[in-house]
Order: structure tokens, then C-alpha cells, then sequence
């Protein structure tokens, strides 16, 4: 009696991740076609009817197997590394994704605690994997950018060949990010038009509109499906180079409540500065002294719980909400940007962008 093999079954995985996966009843000739296809990332991860991880597969596992005398025939799982590495979902926050690449580990498959491949980390196109919900700030009118803003937002201006938000969006998918929300309120059609779903670029991209202004940290308790306990929010109107793998890491090893991402900022005075006390003697004299101070970059991650603090329906900006971990005593860091940053509010900052793009690697 003929007995047909049981069909693939239906998965959720975005088509990058699906690429490696095989199941255990497929043969031998289906891997060589998948590994074929999938070039220098030619790995596969061999599961069960349930997506559970079960080994890896790649050329140099068949080509040994045939040496020892297999051959098309044999079932797959003989040719099956039976201990692969692989990264608990609930554990990407503590993942080494610098010193895995040293140890030429690329292609490393994302599973639950049973095993279950969730998503798989490709580190020759992602830099990390950050398990965190993104929110981009993209509700304000841009009035400083006038008329350029008249009727396209700000967050959609173009800077090079791609809107501003854009640029944000591709560099945050290079660090693995996979959840997007963007606080939309003015022209809200031409962004939710331009990125739609967010399928196009392989990510989950929803929308929070406001009824009325909400703040930058009121709109994010706007929404109920943030899937992770970090979150991070972001003015959509940066330019930035920002490694966000270090950021996190550095968040996550300081143990913060909460992580402030900070530009420098250097003030030249041009007199001589006199120093004095309380009866008018001079204690010293500074000549035209620099001062370098750490001023608020638009950018940042903290803990889920603290949605809590922020009360409901109401206008709630995240600076209010630093003040409130400030007087409470929970921990907040700063993360000083060592990279390029750029706050697009005025013209002349617009025209930098558009000349500094053709020169920074975002």
C-alpha cells in the first residue's frame, strides 16, 4: 500500500526564517535544494510537526554522510547534528551576539521552552536580535519646517533617497527589532499609506492614533500588544547611527529601570570667567572656559512595568515620566550616544541632514 507523506505544516514564520527550516520526514534531495538556495547561509533547522527543534543540517553534514556510505534514501535525521545551539526567546536580553559572531556562529534559531523554533537570528544581515517593542513618535504638525511641512509630515520629508522615518525604521530592523508602533496624528494617511503593515520590510508595523495629543509616553498606554518586557521609544524626527544592540546591553547589565540615550552638548564662553565667594574675593579665573553638558537624544528603553506609572488617558510626556523615577528612587541611566545624532527641527538642521547622508552609514 502506497503511504503518502504528510504535508509541511502551516507555520507563521516571516519567509526568511521559514528558508531554514526542514522537517524530519523530507528527504535528503529537499535539503540539498534548500541549502542550495540558501547560498552562504546554508543551514538548516530540522524539526518536527510541531516546530520543535530537533538538529541542524548543512552541506558538510551530507557530505560526510556520504562518505560513510548514505545515500539518498536514508531518512534525513541520520544526517542530523542532534545538538544544536539555539537561543531561549526568553533570554535574547542576555544573548552575546559579538562574541557568537567571533566564534562564527551566524545563523542561530530563536525557540520557546519546549523548543520551539520561534524565529531564527541571522547575523550576517541583522546586527542583533532586541527583544523589544519599538515606538516612533510621528504625531507632531512640524511647524518650525513650514512650508515644507504644509502637507507632508515631518517625519515624512525625505532625506537622500527615503523619508526620515524611513532611515529609522531600516536601521532598528538591522538590530533584529520585529514589533513597530508609530504614534501617528497629523497627515497620519501618508505614513500609515507609505508603510502600511509592514510586511514589505518583513516586520509587524501597527499604528497608534491619537484623538487628542497624548504626549511621548501617553500614547504608548494607548496600546495593548506589546509582546515584550522592554520597550523603546523614539522621536521620529532623528538622524541617527546609534549602535542599538549596546544601548540595550548596556540597559540590561546596568539593571536600570530605565535607559536616557544623551548627546553632548558644548557651551564656549567667550570671556574670562571670574570665580568669586560670598564677600567678592576671587577664588580663580577662567579663560573662556568650555563646558560640555549631556542633553536628552530623543531615545529610550525601559522596563514594561513602568506603563504603570503612567496614568491613564491623559497627556503624559516621558520627561514626566523621569522626574517620577527620579523622586522615587528607581534607577535611570544615561547612555551617551558616541555616534552620529541629528534633531531635524529647523531648516538649517533639514539641509545638514541632507548633506551628512551622503556620508554616514546609517
Amino acid at each position: 500500500m502506497l503511504t503518502l507523506a504528510p504535508t509541511t505544516p502551516a507555520t507563521s514564520f516571516m519567509p526568511q526564517t521559514q528558508m531554514h527550516i526542514i522537517y524530519e520526514h523530507e528527504s535528503v534531495r529537499d535539503a540539498l535544494i534548500k541549502l542550495n538556495d540558501l547560498r552562504s547561509d546554508a543551514i538548516l533547522f530540522v524539526c518536527n510537526y510541531n516546530n520543535k527543534l530537533l538538529g541542524t543540517l548543512t552541506d558538510g553534514d551530507l557530505r560526510r554522510g556520504f562518505i560513510k556510505g548514505l545515500d539518498f534514501h536514508t531518512p534525513l535525521m541520520q544526517y542530523v547534528q542532534p545538538n544544536p545551539l539555539f537561543i531561549y526567546q526568553d533570554q535574547l536580553h542576555l544573548a552575546d551576539t559579538a562574541t557568537l559572531k567571533k566564534r562564527h556562529f551566524l545563523i542561530i534559531p530563536i525557540v520557546d521552552r519546549t523548543r520551539t523554533i520561534i524565529d531564527v537570528l541571522n547575523l550576517r544581515i541583522n546586527y542583533s536580535l532586541i527583544p523589544a517593542d519599538v515606538i516612533l513618535m510621528a504625531g507632531g504638525r512640524g511647524q518650525r519646517l513650514m512650508p515644507l511641512t504644509a502637507n507632508t509630515p515631518k517625519p515624512m520629508l525625505p532625506v537622500g533617497n527615503k523619508p526620515i522615518l524611513e532611515h529609522n525604521i531600516d536601521r532598528l530592523i538591522k538590530f533584529g527589532i520585529k514589533n513597530i508602533h508609530i504614534s501617528v496624528n497629523y497627515l497620519a494617511n501618508q505614513i500609515k499609506d507609505h508603510f502600511q503593515n509592514g510586511q514589505q520590510k518583513g516586520v509587524n508595523i501597527q499604528y497608534i492614533c491619537e484623538n487628542k495629543p497624548m504626549g511621548t509616553i501617553g500614547s504608548v498606554k494607548l496600546t495593548e500588544t506589546l509582546e515584550h518586557d522592554y520597550f523603546l521609544v523614539m522621536n521620529s524626527d532623528i538622524l541617527t547611527n546609534i549602535d542599538f544592540a549596546h544601548f540595550f546591553q548596556t540597559f540590561i547589565q546596568s539593571g536600570a529601570d530605565m535607559a536616557m540615550a544623551t548627546t553632548s552638548y558644548q557651551v564656549q564662553i567667550p570671556y574670562g570667567i571670574v570665580e568669586v565667594d560670598s564677600a567678592n574675593f576671587v577664588n580663580s579665573l577662567k579663560e573662556k572656559p568650555k563646558y560640555t553638558y549631556h542633553s536628552n537624544a530623543g531615545i529610550y528603553i525601559a522596563k514594561k512595568e513602568l506603563l504603570n506609572l503612567v496614568p491613564d488617558n491623559q497627556f503624559y510626556n516621558v520627561t514626566d515620566l523621569i522626574e517620577s523615577l527620579i523622586h522615587t528612587g528607581k534607577k535611570l541611566i544615561s547612555y551617551p550616544i558616541t555616534g552620529y545624532w541629528l534633531d531635524i527641527g529647523k531648516h538649517t538642521d533639514y539641509q545638514k541632514a541632507q548633506e551628512d547622508i551622503k556620508y554616514i552609514n546609517l
